[in-house]
């Protein structure tokens, strides 16, 4: 196959106008022709205005070669490229508004439909053509970094391999980094089971347990991942690359995560609706949470600390005997 479109510069639709979004349209407006719309016209209009999304990315600056729109039929005008940045639960309705466009679609969204219990791609799988071209874009990234222009490693996984080769080569930016992959269950699971993992990690840190106790929980959160993520027909290695161990490193231990973040709060005694209401932002782990567990128990896989977060969350378990159980949980040999 070859350049997507037959050329370098690629028209691209960025579908979402919240921080991630918006960083991903300022980094890729650095080498193409970038529109960026949002479900908001208020807001886009004031972003358009002010040249910056300050609700999401106060004080950096939207390049000059950006668009903005609150038209989808102006954003989707002659595109060579969809990229969805909804949260995971628009991304079903945003499909079925844009799948007339004659273009490839990927998505930024992580994490599974809470209302319907899918994956992005099994939702793309159901709504879009046949022979649509599709994939997912996930990976170790906090949106503010990737808006500041600081060096950032991305996987694109796509229902076709020559596509996510194709189109991660011409993503490929100055400080994005984009590295191809066909394993599309593997990095769209690696993408939710992280963000559950991340709120345990919280909730050890805001019981200041110390990173001896977080390191520990971050490999057996990985070893959780892996275990589901095979059972459900992934790739073991995927786990070990970007969209599995990165992505869970920097979301269970970086102060940008929002998932750390509810965590941190549990564990201070803080109620979950007053925690996601400060937040203003979405939770994907909080959204996800009840699904891995489903679907673990579907697959008889083993998910100690998943189970423990959705204690927390759903069930007004005290989240530091929750800890505390799972410490004092029988030792096993470590590959279990």
């Amino acid at each position: 196959m070859g350049r997507l479109n037959g050329a370098d510069v690629v028209k691209i639709a960025v579908l979402g106008a919240g921080a991630w979004g918006s960083a991903l349209a300022i980094s890729l407006s650095e080498k193409h022709e970038v529109t960026l719309w949002g479900r908001d016209p208020a807001q886009l209009d004031t972003i358009a205005r002010e040249r910056c999304n300050r609700r999401y990315l106060e004080g950096i600056p939207f390049p000059a070669p950006l668009k903005v729109t609150p038209v989808l039929e102006h954003a989707l005008q002659h595109t060579g490229l969809l990229l969805v940045a909804t949260p995971t639960g628009a991304l079903a309705d945003t499909l079925v508004a844009v799948k007339s466009a004659a273009a490839p679609i990927i998505w930024a969204c992580k994490g599974f439909d809470r209302s319907s219990g899918k994956l992005p791609h099994e939702t793309a799988a159901a709504l879009l053509p046949a022979n649509s071209r599709f994939g997912a874009l996930s990976g170790p990234s906090f949106a503010r970094e990737v808006a500041l222009g600081l060096p950032c490693a991305l996987t694109l996984a796509a229902n076709d391999m020559d596509f996510a080769v194709d189109l991660a080569a011409q993503l490929n930016g100055p400080a994005l980094r984009i590295y191809a992959s066909d394993d599309l269950i593997g990095v769209e699971l690696g993408g939710a089971l992280k963000n559950v993992m991340a709120i345990a990690a919280g909730i050890c840190d805001g019981m200041q347990l110390g990173t001896n106790a977080r390191a520990a929980l971050i490999t057996r959160g990985l070893a959780e991942m892996v275990r589901l993520g095979v059972a459900m027909g992934g790739k073991a290695e995927t786990f070990m690359g970007l969209t599995g161990l990165g992505d869970l490193v920097l979301t269970a231990t970086g102060n940008l995560s929002r998932n750390r973040t509810v965590g941190i709060k549990l564990a201070e005694g803080r109620p979950l609706d007053d925690i996601l209401a400060e937040l203003g932002h979405v939770s994907e782990g909080v959204n996800s949470a009840a699904t891995t567990l489903q679907r673990a128990k579907r697959h008889a896989v083993d998910m100690p600390i998943t189970e423990a977060v959705n204690a927390v969350l759903f069930d007004h378990a005290d989240p530091r005997a929750t800890v505390k159980r799972l410490l004092s949980r029988e030792a096993k040999t470590e590959v279990r």
